[in-house]
């Protein structure tokens, strides 16, 4: 299992994980994005707040696509059972 240190919004932090490098990467550079875009909106607010709606976003996304993936995953269900 691959061994990663990465600096993340100006923390270090290592772990192992068996993701490639673009997966670590795409996620690193999300969070810095949408870290960014909160800051500009609420620079005002204190670091571990804005990490703290950093983590809310990014949990209600994961939300909102698993339901979606489980909607689309009944339409297949019905059209697999409707079309045999």
């Amino acid at each position: 299992m691959p061994s990663y240190t990465l600096s993340v919004l100006g923390h270090e932090i290592s772990f192992k994980t068996d993701a490639d490098n673009d997966r670590i990467m795409g996620a690193k550079t999300l969070l810095e994005e949408r870290f960014a875009d909160l800051y500009r909106d609420g620079s005002t607010l204190g670091k571990e707040k804005l990490l703290l709606f950093l983590a809310l976003s990014l949990a209600d996304d994961f939300l909102e696509s698993k339901a979606t993936l489980g909607r689309m995953e009944e339409k297949i269900k019905a059209l697999l059972e409707k079309n045999p």
